[in-house]
């Protein structure tokens, strides 16, 4: 294996790491809630608000996350952050009383919201640096971060109930995983300049402007509404289609929770194989088609109704809408820390606030309709697709990669290699 190749899985394995303990700490926490609940004797709207508040954080850590990578850039504001959220843990374990609560978790929020855009910018800048495309695989992890994680809480309450000592375990966990990740980090997340003069000009205006904030662009806007209504598309799914299948189509109460399942499974499966299918189609086709695939495949599962229609069409939502939002990312990490922190935040809008409406639309209706909203919501993402500029593929020699490794050092132009193994 080639000195570029070995360095660029360290820088892989090390960003993914990241992804990992993202979905490591949230599912930690989330499965500890009914602890939680009964620890501090709260009520199910109580529980609702707590949640609420860690999205709360998430959403209004945009203008806070933009100075800190502006300031520090991703590598120091991943580590910084990660172990901001391995103190929450230990910080949840403790905490005397409701209010206080609320305070963690709102921090918790935070903290995710910064290492949400750090790991983001740092998968962008690696793909960009090496040519490769490897972001969808990085989303991935961090559902195995999540599935870890709950299995650890399963081990550990079949000993103990004690939150003290599962969250310890944990945090010490996370810990490990920041220092073996940082050395592998990437020191500078912003991507290279292209070999045309513009596009130097360019980067060189936006590093004299790095302490800057300025108004996002329009391109920006419309990324950001694709990654609202794909989170929207997301969130629903995962909060709506349980309810659907027991209420509207009648299954059974075995059968209702594989909503949620086929959709998860789809969504990891789609993403393990999205680089390649970016670095053959292009993050556009891929975006447009896998959107409009989720809305045509749940509209017509609406229409046709019965159990097996019904899932299959929650399969095209995992299926299309699995690489939209790592496909926004680096197109957002391309136009610098302020734009990526935007459309961060704006997707985490979507997915706090989309279950939400479609539960007003449900109410004011019926539930069909309010996932026929869910359709519409993935059709919309294919209409913005159409307004962003997305990097066209043009795949590259890997000898001639190998044998020149500071032609690695580019955009991410479209030359993108596939992330092989």
């Amino acid at each position: 294996m080639s000195p570029v190749r070995d360095d660029f899985r360290r820088s892989q394995l090390a960003i993914a790491a990241l992804f990992f303990l993202l979905g490591f700490q949230y599912a930690t926490w989330v499965s500890r809630i009914p602890a939680l609940k009964t620890r501090l004797d709260l009520g199910e709207a109580q529980i609702g608000l707590l949640l609420m508040t860690c999205g709360v954080g998430a959403a209004v850590s945009f203008p806070l996350v933009a100075v800190l990578m502006r300031r520090f850039g991703s590598r120091l504001l991943s580590v910084l952050s990660a172990l901001a959220l391995g103190v929450v843990l230990v910080a949840l374990s403790v905490v005397p009383n409701y209010p206080l609560t609320l305070l963690v978790l709102f921090c918790d929020g935070v903290a995710v919201g910064c290492l949400n855009v750090a790991m983001n910018a740092q998968g962008a800048a690696l793909e960009a640096r090496y040519a490769r495309t490897t972001m969808s695989r990085l989303h991935a992890t961090f559902s195995a971060g999540s599935l870890l994680a709950a299995l650890l809480a399963s081990g550990v309450t079949a000993f103990t109930g004690t939150l003290a000592v599962h969250f310890g375990i944990a945090a010490a966990l996370l810990a490990v995983l920041v220092v073996a990740a940082r050395p592998g980090l990437l020191t500078d997340d912003a991507p290279a300049a292209a070999q045309d003069g513009t596009d130097q000009e360019q980067a060189s205006a936006a590093k004299k402007d790095r302490r800057r904030f300025a108004l996002p662009a329009a391109a920006t806007l419309w990324m950001g509404l694709a990654m609202v209504f794909g989170t929207v598309t997301e969130g629903a799914m995962n909060d709506w289609s349980a309810l659907y299948l027991k209420d509207v189509v009648n299954a059974g109460a075995g059968l209702a929770p594989l909503g949620i399942a086929v959709v998860s499974v789809m969504m990891v499966l789609a993403r393990i194989f999205a680089d390649g299918w970016r670095t053959r189609f292009g993050d556009g086709r891929i975006v447009r088609t896998g959107s409009l695939l989720a809305g045509a495949g749940l509209a017509l599962a609406l229409l046709v109704g019965g159990v097996v229609p019904t899932l299959i069409g929650f399969a095209c939502v995992g299926l299309g809408v699995a690489a939209v939002t790592p496909c926004v990312y680096v197109a957002a990490a391309r136009q610098g820390p302020d734009a990526l922190s935007l459309v961060a935040a704006m997707g985490t809008t979507g997915l706090l606030a989309g279950p939400a409406v479609i539960g007003f639309i449900a109410d004011a209706t019926s539930l069909v309709w309010g996932m026929a909203a869910v359709a519409v919501s993935a059709a919309v993402v294919s209409l913005c697709a159409t307004r962003i500029g997305w990097p066209v593929p043009e795949p590259r020699p890997e000898a001639h990669s190998e044998a020149h490794p500071e032609s690695h050092a580019e955009p991410l132009d479209g030359r993108l290699a596939p992330d092989a193994g």
